[in-house]
């Protein structure tokens, strides 16, 4: 017989015992995490672990600094995708809750991407992508998320080197690892992943990226006007220390690292097919380039003429190829010419010298109702700039997270930059910034920020349009953004100038610690930029430097190319400043007559109500009939902004109603007055010394010599008159201070 209670017994048994064998399973997956840890000069040692977190992704990587964690996943589709270049994407988030926040925003959650996201974002991308093979093209996507942020130190370098980490244990083909290491300098000497309260009075903000053998992936970086020599300085060191990192993810990735999947490079074109691009494009495309009367349009126009033509001939000849192969072909041709152009006859598309600028040409206060503007033409580059000057609550608030790691609350001072699609004679969406705009935007204001005075009493709003592009907008921007500045007679520290740097080198495969050949070209084309090995832009003063970027394209940059490039921007930028010397050498000292103006208002305590008004009423009506904000500092300060002198003059007129309604008699301090009562409290009588006073309370202590619990102890009435004596007033409070007691103590 069929025993239910022995059967429900034997079957707990064995649950438990796969309960039991599931958590030692777990168990056992949680301790096979590897960890290492890369010892800086500094002490401060970073820690790197796997294992641990997202064991279905291709890679993942946790790194800690202190208190801050930032774990990264890596993962590649298996399939290539049909474009022809890496469809690399990096997503860096910033998590409230890893900092204890909530977020502010209606819905309490993380919303769209923030700016601070998107240029850490494209930092991380900058570091990873050079180093993906050839031909590479699956689509493959880099998500940080962060564990746990404290206030001491920044994620976005513990990104960089988790990415590089996670890229090098998984499976994708990549020619990591890359470390990545922050520098700053203060008094001279070099920090290594300083912490933020550090950072604030460092004279370098640089972030660098490097691959083995000293070659730099990637820069980015602000300074206070930093000398030449000491940037150099600093590049050199933050190399040097990155090797620590790199030498650290190699260990972990021996340890737990998978082997790399194989792939299959794009298919190639037969030496037949290419042999007749090459006859059929090589010649026609070298006499475009050696002919230096064509602008960028032309120029365009013209390659694409040749591409067409090729594209048709090659089909009729070759019907069944990939016609996407077929442009590819052309394209590399195409390439390998300007390049060899270059480095075998020293030729320059626009029959430039390697050193030599575009023709550069400045104007400033074009248009009268703007505080400031300027317009600023490098070859077939503009830039439209403007400045706006507003009140300090027009200053830019900072998100939380971002306040807690660079502990900046707002900003009074930014830059807006816009790149529309006319620019370079082509259609498309207007609207929400993409995030090269972002970017290009928050370079060009790093450079400009050292600058502008810290204490300076408008909060200054900078835009940039860029009117036409053919290169080094962005640098473009910090140009007209400088002489936009003057114009509008805001006292910067000294003019700033922006250039680009460009390289074509020639190497074997991926061995660019020795290069064949290289040259390094000034104040780069946008083609020059296209087809070339870097794009490096440099921004600063005459002294020194204020923003650098650089976006390498090639797996690394031997600090010798590194230092030279910086020396023939220092001396362009020194030329570029001579120009713009010639538009405007100062900032405007004579004001314009539409400048914005403010004042200290000081406001006795007493009369705040009378120039507030019910629930700040005054102040709500005076800027809606002068456009004139009034914001309290103290008890006792108020602050008027005015858009202009004129509706600064009026609205003073109007504070001058405000508190001069009622006429008040002046009182002396100590003088006895008669008081009448028209209120009896608790705490004593509510009394008036003259017609219209607003009541002032006279306290039960100062009623009598005798101690008196309520004012109808005394007989005393509402209507009735007394004497009292007046002893000023309150100096926190505003109110009378009287007292009826020390005349009867004189009597």
């Amino acid at each position: 017989m069929f025993n239910s209670s022995k059967y429900t017994k034997v079957l707990q048994k064995i649950r438990l015992k796969h309960m039991l064998n599931h958590r030692k399973t777990l168990h056992k997956s949680a301790l096979s995490a590897e960890e290492v840890d890369v010892p800086f000069s500094n002490g401060r040692n970073m820690k790197i672990s796997t294992g641990m977190y997202a064991k279905m992704s291709d890679g993942c990587a946790v790194t800690t600094l202190g208190d801050t964690s930032v774990m990264v996943t890596a993962v590649s589709k298996t399939k290539p995708s049909p474009s022809s270049f890496l469809p690399l994407v990096v997503d860096y988030r910033q998590k409230s809750a890893a900092a204890g926040r909530i977020p502010t925003n209606f819905l309490r959650r993380e919303m769209g991407a923030t700016d601070r996201e998107i240029l850490t974002s494209r930092v991380i991308d900058r570091s990873l992508r050079p180093l993906f093979p050839d031909g590479f093209n699956f689509e493959t996507q880099i998500i940080c998320n962060m564990l746990a942020v404290d206030s001491v130190n920044n994620p976005d370098v513990l990104s960089i080197n988790a990415a590089s980490a996670a890229l090098a244990i998984s499976d994708i083909p990549w020619n990591g690892p890359v470390g990545a290491v922050r520098v700053g300098m203060i008094d001279g000497e070099v920090l290594f992943n300083p912490t933020r309260r550090e950072l604030q009075g460092s004279l370098l903000n640089l972030i660098v990226t490097a691959t083995k053998q000293n070659l730099v992936v990637m820069l980015e970086g602000n300074a206070n006007n930093i000398l030449l020599q000491d940037l150099q300085k600093a590049i050199k060191l933050g190399t040097k220390e990155a090797q620590s990192v790199i030498h650290s993810i190699e260990t972990l990735a021996k340890v737990t690292g998978k082997k790399k999947r194989v792939f299959e490079p794009p298919v190639e074109l037969s030496s037949e097919i290419l042999e007749a691009l090459r006859v059929l494009t090589e010649m026609r495309v070298r006499e475009i380039f050696m002919n230096t009367t064509y602008d960028k349009l032309q120029r365009d126009n013209a390659i694409n003429d040749v591409r067409n033509d090729v594209m048709e001939k090659i089909r009729v000849d070759f019907p069944s190829v990939d016609a996407t192969l077929i442009a590819d072909g052309i394209g590399k041709i195409i390439k390998a010419v300007f390049r060899n152009l270059v480095l075998e006859d020293e030729l320059r598309c626009d029959g430039r010298h390697f050193d030599d600028l575009r023709n550069i040409s400045c104007q400033v206060n074009m248009y009268k109702p703007l505080h400031g503007c300027s317009v600023f033409q490098r070859g077939q580059t503009q830039v439209f700039a403007t400045v706006a000057l507003d009140s300090p609550q027009s200053a830019l608030k900072m998100d939380s997270i971002a306040m807690l790691t660079s502990g900046v609350k707002e900003k009074n001072f930014f830059l807006h930059y816009e790149f529309p699609p006319f620019a370079t004679k082509e259609t498309g969406r207007v609207g929400p910034l993409g995030r090269r705009e972002i970017g290009h935007g928050a370079l060009a204001e790093k450079a400009l920020t050292p600058i502008v005075p810290a204490d300076y009493p408008f909060t200054i709003r900078l835009t940039s349009e860029v009117l036409e592009s053919n290169g080094s907008s962005s640098m473009a921007t910090v140009c007209a953004g400088s002489l936009a500045l003057m114009d509008a007679g805001v006292p910067i520290s000294a003019p700033a100038a922006g250039v680009a740097i460009g390289l074509i080198s020639k190497y074997d495969k991926e061995d660019t610690k020795h290069m064949e050949d290289y040259k390094i070209l000034t104040d780069l084309l946008g083609i020059e930029d296209y087809m070339g090995d870097m794009d490096f832009k440099i921004a600063g003063t005459r002294k020194g430097i204020t923003a650098l970027q650089a976006d390498i394209k090639i797996p690394g940059l031997p600090l010798k190319v590194v230092m030279e490039a910086l020396q023939k921007a220092t001396d362009a930028k020194s030329k570029i400043l001579d120009i713009m010397h010639d538009c405007i050498d100062k900032p405007r000292s004579e004001k314009k007559d539409n400048m914005p103006v403010s004042q200290k208002l000081e406001v006795e305590a007493h009369k705040r109500a009378k120039l507030l008004g019910i629930g700040g009423i005054n102040l709500k009506k005076l800027f809606v009939e002068t456009g004139v904000q009034v914001n309290q500092i103290d008890d006792t300060t108020f602050e008027i902004f005015a858009p202009n002198q004129h509706a600064m003059d009026e609205a003073k007129e109007i504070i001058n109603k405000f508190l001069t309604t009622e006429r008040t008699p002046e009182l002396e301090f100590g003088g006895i007055y008669p008081a009448t009562i028209v209120e009896l409290r608790d705490i004593g009588v509510m009394v008036t010394l003259y017609p219209g006073m607003p009541p002032a309370l006279l306290h039960n202590s100062q009623l009598d010599q005798r101690k008196v619990a309520h004012p109808s102890a005394l007989g005393l009435e509402v209507g009735n008159e007394m004497q009292v004596k007046y002893f000023g007033r309150d100096p926190v409070s505003g109110l009378m201070r009287l007292s009826r007691k020390v005349l009867q103590a004189a009597a």
